[in-house]
């Protein structure tokens, strides 16, 4: 007997979305000069579009 796999719940609200940009979006300001500053702004950009 074949069963349905079980529906995968969310991890993150919607809510938690805008939670993490406005942390990535503080943190992005204080480590401008870092190299890797710009990861983190395409990040801040990409949780934009999903909250």
């Amino acid at each position: 007997m074949m069963t349905e796999p079980t529906r995968s719940r969310a991890v993150f609200s919607t809510e938690d979305f805008s939670l993490m940009k406005e942390a990535i979006g503080d943190y992005v300001r204080k480590i401008a000069d870092d190299p890797r500053s710009a990861k983190f702004s395409n990040l801040y950009h990409r949780l934009g579009r999903l909250g």
